[in-house]
């Protein structure tokens, strides 16, 4: 039986431990056995975050078994904001050890998306191993236009889903509630906001959200399960991150038939294109942390709500372009064991 080591074993709720254990299901339903263990036999080694473990996987060079890295985004916040010591430490940490592996270990680099490919590309040089783009997969079977949900009558449900929006990744989640408050002048607004949000900043959006009138919701961390059905008691979402490498949030709004709204940096309009929601130029240096123009939303919100049947739906542009995760795992896995 074939084997692949995926290390190391992140845990947690989303990122990178979503992709491993959807990842590890898949392998394993078609026969593929799986282990942590970078001393165990095994045929490929897939990287999936940085590591410590490097004369383990030295080694396992040595016997010969090819080591394969997939690459998400690179740390860059705290270059231009400053976060903490903590955060900035653990940052660049986390890029040192992801070039290293990419340049002295990797005999394949797998990139999350063509933006993250060339970020890491213009900052560190073309990897010396064979590379290619694959972006995140999703399962249709459960992220699905159909089925429990139901979406407000009196307002619009804008949506924000990611891990974390706290301290100095929060930044989105203001130009989420100035656009939200834009939009409001034609039609009464919700915005809902799922992951973790630091208190300090929910008592500042609630303030501004406050002054305008704007029904503002805080719920925490969601379970995976019931990631399907809030998206279906939305009517769009909003792509809170700058710079976002290939968000799993989008890919899962996209195959529950949701327009995403959202400025046009990162990997987002190679996601979403123009079928599947509405980009607006940012209108500010992003990468030196400028706050975006809300007043260009003006001539592009009323585009994306009248089409919102067609970039949304079963038959939704955003549903055709959800890559389906047994078609993603079986490229992940050709590309890892191809010669």
């Amino acid at each position: 039986m074939a084997k692949i080591c995926v290390t190391p074993r992140v845990e947690g709720t989303g990122g990178m431990a979503s992709f491993r254990l959807k990842f590890e299901q898949g392998l394993k339903a078609r026969g593929i056995d799986v282990t942590h263990d970078l001393d165990e036999k095994s045929d490929v080694v897939l990287v999936i975050a940085g590591t410590r473990f490097l004369p383990d996987l030295k080694r396992a060079r040595r016997r010969g078994i090819r080591v394969a890295q997939r690459l998400d985004g690179i740390n860059w916040v705290h270059r231009v904001r400053w976060a903490g010591l903590r955060y900035t430490v653990r940052a660049e940490y986390g890029n040192f050890m992801l070039a290293l592996i990419r340049n002295r270990f990797a005999d394949r680099v797998i990139y999350q998306s063509h933006f993250v490919r060339s970020w890491w590309e213009n900052w560190y040089g073309v990897a010396n191993a064979p590379a290619t783009v694959i972006h995140n997969g999703v399962d249709l079977q459960a992220y699905t236009p159909e089925g429990e949900g139901e979406r407000p009558m009196d307002k619009i449900r804008m949506l924000l889903l990611e891990g974390s929006l706290a301290r100095g990744l929060n930044s989105g989640l203001f130009h989420a509630v100035a656009v939200a408050e834009k939009m409001s002048a034609k039609q009464p607004m919700e915005v809902v906001v799922a992951g973790t949000v630091d208190e300090a900043t929910q008592r500042k959006i609630l303030a501004q959200g406050g002054k305008s009138g704007l029904s503002i919701e805080f719920l925490g961390t969601v379970p995976r399960v019931e990631i399907p059905k809030l998206a279906r008691s939305s009517h769009l979402m909003f792509c809170a991150e700058v710079n976002p490498p290939c968000p799993n949030s989008v890919i899962e709004s996209l195959a529950c038939g949701l327009p995403i709204i959202g400025f046009d940096t990162g990997s987002l309009r190679e996601l979403v294109g123009d079928e599947a929601g509405c980009i607006a130029p940012y209108g500010a240096n992003h990468g030196n942390w400028k706050r975006p123009m809300p007043i260009r939303w003006r001539f592009r919100r009323g585009k994306c709500w009248r089409n919102r049947n067609r970039f949304g739906g079963p038959q939704g542009g955003g549903r055709k372009r959800s890559l389906v995760w047994r078609r993603w795992l079986i490229r992940i896995s050709r590309f890892c064991w191809s010669n």
